[in-house]
């Protein structure tokens, strides 16, 4: 294929879907992974309809054997990845810490933090076989901003930013480039959750968030092991 194959986890809203369909439009090839099989299907047809491509993959990200196998048939399918867009990410409970529920906290740990070491682990072989490797994590404001009721969620992120920083520094030789992304407040269900009171008209929409973070994904981009945010 002659096309930048660009993977993006919770392709089917938000960033991720704006994302996606800015990434098919410039051009790339787009491996489009989320739980939903129906918001899938919409994105597909939207990427068709402006003569982009794409390859579902019906995925949940706490699915552990999951990446291997993704991981196996995009090898077969493409023999190389040219860019990882690790996405997806859950609010979980916002609260006090001690009124956090077990399962709950161990699912937004699981979803924001570990899925992103696997999919490394799955995507790094297939990311080496590129001429420009890139690859983008998206962070949150909460970790260098950390407040009350967000325990849960800020730890996941700041967990995120120290394996990702690790993995950056380790390449600063290679051909990759590793970078973070911290939208900002956006308009997002997300954020919405999040913020009920906050009229979402003062935000600004993922499509003119994804402007600042499609670079990222390029061959032209250079920088590695940076968190980049939207307002740069």
């Amino acid at each position: 294929m002659d096309k930048r194959i660009t993977l993006v986890t919770g392709a089917s809203r938000g960033i991720g879907k704006a994302a996606a369909l800015a990434l098919a439009s410039n051009g790339h090839h787009v491996i489009a992974i989320s739980r939903s099989k129906l918001a899938l299907e919409k994105l597909d047809d939207a990427i068709k309809a402006a003569d982009g491509s794409a390859t579902l993959i019906p995925m949940d990200l706490k699915d552990k054997t999951a990446f291997e196998t993704v991981g196996q048939a995009l090898a077969s399918r493409f023999g190389r990845l040219d860019g990882l867009l690790g996405n997806a990410g859950i609010l979980g409970t916002l609260g006090p810490l001690q009124t956090v529920g077990p399962r709950s906290f161990e699912e937004t740990i699981e979803v924001n933090l570990t899925a992103n070491w696997r999919l490394i682990r799955a995507m790094s072989p297939l990311l080496a076989r590129s001429e420009t490797p890139r690859a983008v994590f998206v962070t949150s404001g909460v970790v260098p901003r950390p407040r009350a009721f967000w325990g849960p969620y800020q730890a996941s992120k700041a967990g995120l930013e120290g394996m990702i920083a690790a993995w950056a520094d380790e390449n600063e030789k290679t051909k990759f480039r590793i970078n973070l992304f911290d939208p900002g407040a956006t308009r997002t269900q997300m954020r919405a959750d999040a913020m009920p009171g906050e009229d979402p008209m003062t935000l600004p929409t993922p499509e003119e968030i994804v402007a600042k973070l499609i670079p990222l994904l390029t061959a032209e981009e250079t920088r590695n092991g940076e968190r980049v945010t939207a307002k740069d």
